[in-house]
């Protein structure tokens, strides 16, 4: 989980601990905003951030990829190292986050293929400029309380929608209870095309995954996707395809 709050409060420390050799992102409580295994820093240690890839069974080669709430950096160096044809902007509010992603989470820093801007969600949002930017959007924006997404509107999900390219999608973080995941269900589904999720993993990580333009389902075509995914990128799509096979069938 990573970072949103009001810019008129203060941000939260950004702490670390260690366990078991992995070390762990947190705002100053005992909630996880990250992990990283030391011996292997370029593994995705949590379930529910490798599912935030799932949108690889649908873009094979995204231009533009954009990441709200950085968290330990995970999901921006997996999208880092196995896309090198795709450009990569995060957007993370608070800059100490960023420092220590760079000084303990090893985030690659910025090139002429990968940005990290600390500035507010919203605000990339607003601009102009970022409207029909991106291909895919990974949203996982949390604050210390880790209570649920900080922005789950209809308006929130609906700017997201006008960042997206036509065929464009996002996938969301929704930790919480069973209101919180229908809450931002109902909210996704006012401002996107289609939209589906993948089966609990880590406590409460739901994981969903928005499309502005509906896609087909074809899982003999999702699973040959999943096995070259898998083959490229050690991630475990296969069992993305089940899941999604679960939610169409359940």
């Amino acid at each position: 989980m990573s970072e949103a709050v009001n810019p008129l409060n203060p941000l939260p420390p950004v702490t670390l601990s260690e366990e078991n050799g992995v070390r762990y992102l947190h705002f100053g409580t005992s909630w996880i905003q990250g992990a990283m295994r030391i011996d292997d820093p370029e593994a995705v240690e949590l379930e529910y951030v490798r599912q935030m890839m799932a949108w690889l069974l649908f873009i094979g080669q995204p231009q533009h990829i954009v990441q709200f709430g950085l968290g330990s950096g995970a999901l921006a160096k997996c999208c880092y190292r196995h896309l090198p044809e795709s450009r990569l902007t995060v957007v993370e509010l608070n800059p100490a986050v960023i420092d220590i992603c760079r000084a303990q989470f090893l985030l690659p820093p910025d090139d002429a293929r990968f940005a990290v801007k600390a500035q507010d969600a919203l605000a990339w949002l607003a601009d102009a400029a970022n409207h029909g930017s991106a291909d895919v959007l990974q949203v996982d924006l949390y604050d210390d309380k880790a209570e649920g997404p900080v922005f789950s509107s209809p308006e929130f999900y609906q700017a997201c929608a006008r960042c997206l390219t036509p065929r464009g999608m996002l996938t969301v973080n929704l930790y919480g209870d069973e209101e919180i995941h229908l809450e931002n269900i109902a909210a996704l589904t006012e401002a996107f095309d289609a939209v589906v999720w993948l089966p609990l993993v880590d406590e409460e990580n739901l994981v969903a995954l928005a499309f502005k333009d509906s896609p087909s389902m074809d899982f003999a075509e999702l699973r040959a996707r999943a096995l070259a995914i898998r083959q490229q990128t050690g991630l475990e799509a296969d069992k993305w395809v089940d899941g999604l096979q679960q939610w169409m069938y359940c």
